[in-house]
């Protein structure tokens, strides 16, 4: 007994030295290699390269494969991290990516612009213990990057089409989260958006540096060639009415976003050159990622060349607007937030990557109107602000130092300030579906259910400008409850 017993503590010991993991001790922490500033401002392509296969191999293997995984309970998807990046270091990639996309409708797409610095990476234990967190957002680019590369994503071929149809408002995140869900079903599904290419604020919000473009087409194309059938450049309410869209399938999904711009209304607002920040994104990727002819961009309305500009708001549209303008090759760019660095909204990593490239960042700065010369903007009034008592939200409340005004010249001010729910009742001519005191569409909580009969609300418009991947999740959840409904009443109508 005793000589087996010391046996299992040897094998024990092999087991451990053979170990792929646990290898944070020994090896730091290392992000795919970052374009120099001075080359990627001159352009919009995405500013990391790809990890090679050894070097992903070797970041998935620090992984500490702790019990309780928090990258994972802190991802909104809950994606199983852990299991991938055993995967991952052990050469099993077809599989990673299987594991990868089995809780997540657009990996490669939440490896590049989810905030992984306040989700999964900000909650690894490892991270906790000073070894530097797990790479997690490359890697999961990585996996998928290459299932693309290698042929193993495909489009989808359900095993029995149901002859039941769910028409979606809206093709971001969240709509084509649940179109994807729904078609895998058999369901037939038909996407109405406003815009003339789908995506939403992938293709037309978010910046190529962040996102290339045909990333997101590649996946458009792949619903489409998984039978989803889009109809663009369809705005509800004037195209076609909410009732008739309500008529022609069996359950209807809100997935419109927030797109109306939050206005401070300050004096001088209306001058020439003060513009809103989506406006400005929407033209810049229309032109510079996909050619597209702009009257705006072509005579400088929208344009950043040769001006001085300053962005007012510090999420992360503000950093896109900034890091935009460099690239539209601004003389200079300056970015107003009222309160400090440390307690802006947006990613830090994003800073710092708009630091490199040159702008300026004028912390506890707030506008309190805009000069102009013959209508056109030549400056913001701004006032100097301290950090306060904490208000409702926990943090510190910015507060005027009285006698600190001065100006800051600009040519161009983009207003960067958030977004609300446009008033779709009004809009769709439904007085019945329920909204919020801010607007929002009030739905169930994990299923998007409304109290109209048969219509669901996903992403933004119910829980107002959020991520990316919380409105992945909402339409996969909003997906599961649909189904629910459809195989409830298939039953019955069987019986």
């Amino acid at each position: 007994m005793e000589i087996l017993f010391y046996r299992r503590q040897l094998e024990g010991v092999f087991t451990v030295a053979k170990q792929p993991m646990l290898k944070f001790i020994k090896l730091d922490r290392d992000m795919p290699s970052k374009r120099a500033a001075e080359t990627r401002k001159e352009d919009f392509d995405e500013i990391y390269a790809e990890f090679a296969a050894a070097k992903a191999q070797e970041q998935s293997s620090r992984c500490s494969q702790c019990g309780v995984p928090y990258c994972q309970s802190h991802c909104p998807l809950h994606n199983n991290i852990p299991d991938w990046l055993r995967l991952t270091a052990t050469g099993r990639l077809e599989e990673a990516y299987a594991t990868s996309q089995a809780t997540n409708t657009f990996p490669e797409i939440c490896g590049r612009i989810c905030p992984q610095d306040r989700l999964c990476e900000g909650n690894c234990v490892i991270e906790q213990s000073g070894h530097g967190t797990v790479t997690i957002g490359a890697i999961e680019k990585y996996i998928t990057d290459t299932a693309w590369d290698k042929g193993w994503v495909k489009s989808i071929q359900p095993t029995t089409e149901r002859s039941e149809s769910v028409g979606i408002i809206g093709a971001g995140p969240g709509g084509l989260a649940a179109a994807d869900m729904l078609r895998k079903a058999g369901v037939q599904v038909t996407v109405y958006d406003r815009y003339d290419r789908a995506g939403g604020l992938l293709t037309y919000g978010i910046p190529g540096f962040k996102l290339e473009k045909d990333i997101v087409m590649r996946r458009n194309k792949l619903l489409e060639d998984s039978g989803v059938k889009f109809v663009l450049n369809c705005t509800v309410g004037v195209d076609i009415s909410f009732d008739d869209i309500r008529a022609k399938h069996d359950a209807v999904v809100i997935a419109t976003g927030v797109y109306k711009f939050r206005d401070l209304g300050l004096p001088g607002s209306g001058a020439k050159g003060v513009v809103k920040a989506l406006d400005f994104l929407t033209v810049s990727n229309k032109a510079s990622n996909f050619g597209d002819s702009i009257a705006a961009f072509d005579d400088g309305s929208l344009n950043a060349k040769d001006k001085r500009v300053v962005v007012i708001g510090g999420g992360d549209t503000a950093m896109d607007c900034v890091r935009t303008s460099i690239r539209q090759g601004a003389t200079s760019v300056k970015c107003l937030y009222r309160r400090d660095r440390a307690n802006m909204p947006g990613s830090q990593r994003e800073v710092q990557n708009a630091e490199e490239e040159g702008v300026v960042f004028e912390w506890l700065s707030a506008p309190k109107g805009f000069a102009d010369r013959q209508g056109a903007v030549s400056g913001v009034m701004v006032q100097r602000m301290r950090l306060g008592q904490p208000d409702a939200s926990g943090r510190q409340a910015p507060e005027v130092i009285e006698g600190a005004d001065y100006v800051e010249d600009a040519d161009l001010v983009i207003e960067a300030l958030g977004f609300e729910p446009e008033d779709l009742p009004t809009l769709w001519s439904q007085p019945d579906l329920p909204v919020t005191r801010w607007g929002t569409v009030k739905a169930a909580f994990t299923t998007g259910e409304t109290a109209l009969e048969g219509v669901y609300a996903v992403g933004d418009i119910v829980r107002g400008a959020s991520l990316v991947v919380w409105a992945i999740k909402d339409g996969r959840d909003c997906a599961e409850a649909i189904l629910a409904r459809l195989n409830a009443k298939a039953s019955i109508a069987a019986e």
